[in-house]
């Protein structure tokens, strides 16, 4: 959030503002406890006069300059139990994983997604070439890349989708999505929506027709933010074994769906 530093000046006030159209009325009546007699007033009674300002949050592919806040994101949201020094070799695992760790069966599809305040791409100077790869990420760097507040995954491989048939094939044009994180002061503000719809975007740039992901039902809030973008609850089948993430032993999940028009 911008602010504007004011420190403790003073300034001086008049009732009205003169834009050169026409008179606006004061937005607040002084009184003898908000103004001094003398027709000073301080910062932070002038402040009040401005809107606060939310710069605007953009969701592009991530690259190999986000990691560290990606890492530090996930971490974060994950394991928030977790305190120095294991916190930080956990945001070193989670960095290492990023960058050597992912490998993609052949034919599949995974991005990462990073919601960031600052510059669209658009807007950003880069440097490097788009062939520039480490890890799958994007090697180029920018000169004002933002700051990251979210993350998501989202790919085809289908490791936490049921198999097809005897032979126990991977699903195809399903894609998935795995890892939502938002930063704690930044949640509440529709940016996990911006993931989502950007995600879907980017499975249906894949030629997929559907897209999936597993939901903790314990918290009761992504499952209606999953269910308000237009993802449905799919019914496991009795004695199906159908694959989960692997996370804590206790926790557990629901499946949800969602058809995407092409």
């Amino acid at each position: 959030m911008w602010t504007v530093p004011l420190g403790g000046t003073t300034c001086v006030i008049d009732n009205s503002l003169n834009l050169g159209i026409n008179k606006i009325p004061f937005p607040f009546k002084a009184s003898p406890k908000s103004l001094p007699t003398s027709g000073l007033c301080r910062a932070s009674q002038v402040a009040e006069l401005f809107p606060t300002i939310s710069p605007e949050v953009y969701v592009r592919e991530a690259r190999v300059e986000d990691c560290w806040e990606v890492a530090e994101t996930h971490c974060s949201s994950f394991f928030p139990e977790y305190s120095f020094p294991l916190d930080f070799v956990l945001r070193i695992d989670r960095l290492i994983a990023m960058l050597f760790g992912f490998s993609i069966p052949i034919g599949c599809q995974r991005t990462c997604l990073v919601a960031v305040v600052g510059s669209s791409d658009e807007k950003a100077c880069l440097l490097g070439t788009e062939e520039l790869k480490l890890g799958g990420f994007d090697g180029r760097l920018s000169l004002n890349k933002g700051y990251v507040t979210g993350v998501l995954t989202v790919d085809t491989v289908a490791d936490f989708l049921p198999r097809k048939g005897p032979l126990r094939q991977r699903r195809k044009e399903i894609a998935y999505i795995s890892n939502v994180a938002v930063r704690e002061r930044y949640r509440r503000k529709g940016i996990a929506k911006k993931l989502i719809m950007k995600a879907e975007a980017q499975a249906r740039s894949w030629g997929c027709r559907a897209i999936a992901l597993h939901c903790d039902i314990s918290n009761p809030g992504a499952t209606k933010l999953y269910i308000g973008q237009g993802f449905r609850i799919v019914k496991v089948p009795e004695g199906a074994k159908w694959p989960q993430p692997k996370t804590s032993p206790n926790m557990q999940f629901g499946f949800l769906m969602k058809l995407l028009d092409i």
